[in-house]
């Protein structure tokens, strides 16, 4: 009886092999119908993101007036702003714009959020109230306040009809000491609602038992804020503190409706000013210097804070 050789056993690789090249394909055919949906978007941003600043980068370097061909001067621009007494006005209204959105909205928002996590009822009804100011859109805030704040039927004329001394004469918008702090009370009127809760979120994030433990030791109701709730926190004060200073810097539409940077420029920022060397001076390539530069000072914003993050000091 002959005998037959047996075939050695399969090790699977060309299985194996096959199935991973299956795999590969179906991948790429993933990732391709992915692409496919994402395209309109992609094309949307490249169309309205990419393309106008790709176009402001080069309108910076040009004398142009926003219609018609532009002519290539340089550095022009940059040295105009730079030597602008305009633009330092503008640059220091945009600091103590800064100074202040800074320290009331954190203020009020900081106490706002501490004394509703003290409470336990009605504390949905508070939050919602805190954040109606916030949702409403800016140009009605804005006018309705230019209202309020009218010399002839505003607030402090009716107060001054009924005896308040002082208030019933004051041009709070029209008077070059008061304008821009005016114009800063609307915006942290209409902003710190909106701090306090976001900051009761991170608040309800801190551990319970350090309370607790705290306590233990003997800790006061400011004690514990002070080394509980703030160290808690801290990785939302700075991320608050990092979109305040690009806030600041980009401050422009309570201005324009209640000042338009007025009178006489005393409420004038770097956003404003641009838009009228825009549009009222005609001058398109050197407002777009202006829009770079400020562009680039919020890009040392960006990489201040993530240096931040990388030594640690927000964890």
């Amino acid at each position: 009886m002959a005998l037959h050789a047996q075939a050695p056993p399969s090790t699977g690789r060309p299985l194996r092999a096959e199935q991973q090249r299956a795999n590969r394909r179906a991948a790429r055919r993933r990732k391709a119908r992915a692409l496919l949906f994402l395209a309109p978007l992609l094309g949307l941003n490249l169309l309205v993101v990419v393309g106008p600043s790709v176009a402001t980068v080069w309108y910076s370097f040009t004398d142009w007036s926003g219609l018609g061909p532009a002519t290539f001067v340089g550095l022009d621009n940059y040295t105009r702003a730079f030597g602008d007494p305009l633009v330092r006005a503008a640059l220091m209204h945009n600091l103590i714009w800064f100074v202040l959105f800074l320290s009331v909205p954190m203020g009020l928002g900081l106490l706002g959020a501490f004394l509703l996590s003290q409470i336990t009822r009605f504390q949905m009804l508070f939050r919602a109230l805190f954040f109606i100011p916030y949702v409403v859109a800016s140009v009605v805030n804005a006018s309705v306040w230019k209202s309020l704040l009218s010399p002839t039927n505003g607030i402090g004329h009716a107060l001054g009809e009924l005896g308040v001394p002082w208030i019933g004469d004051v041009a709070f918008l029209g008077d070059t000491s008061t304008s821009l702090i005016s114009v800063n009370f609307v915006v942290d009127w209409h902003f710190w609602g909106f701090v306090a809760v976001i900051f009761l979120a991170a608040m309800q994030g801190v551990d319970p038992e350090l309370y607790d433990a705290a306590k233990v030791d003997g800790a006061n109701r400011w004690q514990q804020f002070t080394a509980v709730t703030l160290p808690g926190i801290r990785p939302t004060v700075v991320f608050l503190v990092l979109m305040t200073v690009i806030w600041s810097l980009k401050a422009f539409d309570y201005i324009y409706v209640m000042t338009q940077g007025g009178p006489a420029g005393s409420s004038e920022v770097v956003s404003t000013y641009m838009y009228k060397v825009a549009f009222s001076q005609y001058e398109a390539g050197y407002a777009a210097s202006l829009g770079l530069s400020m562009a680039f000072v919020t890009a040392l914003v960006l990489a201040v804070y993530q240096l931040v993050r990388k030594r640690g000091w927000e964890a």
